[in-house]
């Protein structure tokens, strides 16, 4: 998602970057052990670039590991439960009776359709655009084809934890949907957990990933009073997980190194009565994190990262 877009304010000024072990420490305490044993083992990230933290995430199963689809198939999850791990029907399902939401941001027809996604909308605090084309690589992948690359994957692996999912869109229709209505999907499939993924569209230089947690607001039809603290514990668990699956660090533009923002200003988020995050992946607009993002297999380390990330919080 380009800050530039309609569905953002504009990039904040870059602020100095803190050093990364303070920056995982914040993420969750949790991920602090994690990042001390990984530094220590010597080990890489995902990229070889950027180290990520080993997070314990005691709270949820650990993924079988896998490498990504070979093939490039985005409903492919690489990952399958092992019969020999899975000695009970408990045990291979424990997202059993559980519902996921994942919102694949923007729709790859957007562009298409200026004069419909460009229609304002109510979001409680203002009134927005419908919806944005995203942001996309210097090399021309856009942000919507990896959002539902990622979703897809995502899909596969909860379901393989026994999890009901649903997907606001799947390129199945023109347009859209428009943020009031992603924000309603979830609401009305009254989802345990509902995740935005989108990738950034940054100036070059901008690295890492970042998860927005809802703000507390009550203005107009937005009331996030009631899920602001569930979705800050679904985002903390997400962004450790995906600093251990993917080895990407957290952002060094915004969030001050932690991973974490708290928006007021996203209609996907104020209009939420569930518990929701975005995810920003990485910048598509940086060629090194373009790189990762471009990747099938780094794709699915952060659908990994993810997944586990619910899990965790679904599992409590």
């Amino acid at each position: 998602m380009s800050y530039t877009g309609p569905d953002f304010e504009p990039t904040p000024p870059r602020r100095r970057r803190r050093p990364l072990t303070v920056a995982v420490a914040a993420l969750v305490p949790g991920a602090l052990l994690g990042w001390l044993v990984y530094e220590t083992t010597g080990g890489t990230g995902g990229s070889g670039e950027d180290p990520g933290a080993r997070r314990a995430a005691a709270s949820s199963p650990a993924a079988p590991s896998g490498p990504g689809s070979p093939s490039g198939s985005p409903d492919r999850g690489d990952e399958k439960p092992s019969p020999s791990s899975s000695p009970s029907a408990a045990s291979t399902s424990p997202l059993q009776g559980k519902v996921v939401v994942i919102d694949p941001g923007h729709n790859p027809a957007n562009f298409r359709h200026p004069s419909e996604i460009n229609s304002k909308v109510d979001i409680g605090t203002a009134r927005k655009e419908c919806d944005t084309t995203g942001t996309s690589t210097n090399g021309g992948y856009t942000e919507a084809e990896f959002t539902l690359d990622v979703a897809h994957r995502l899909r596969t692996l909860l379901q393989q934890q026994g999890a009901t999912v649903k997907l606001t869109h799947d390129a199945d229709r023109p347009f859209g949907p428009c943020i009031d209505e992603r924000a309603r999907i979830g609401n009305q499939a009254r989802a345990d957990a509902v995740v935005s993924i989108h990738a950034d569209g940054s100036g070059t230089g901008n690295r890492g990933f970042h998860v927005i947690l809802p703000a507390s607001v009550h203005q107009g039809a937005a009331d996030t009073r009631p899920i602001v603290a569930s979705s800050r514990d679904l985002g903390e668990r997400i962004a450790g997980n995906f600093v251990r699956a993917t080895g990407s660090a957290p952002s060094n533009y915004v969030g001050d190194g932690t991973g974490l923002v708290t928006r007021e200003d996203l209609g996907g988020l104020n209009l939420s009565t569930v518990p929701k995050v975005f995810i920003e992946c990485g910048n598509m607009r940086d060629s090194k994190d373009a790189a990762q993002l471009t990747s099938d297999s780094w794709r699915q380390k952060a659908a990994r990262g993810i997944s586990e990330g619910i899990v965790g919080f679904l599992r409590g």
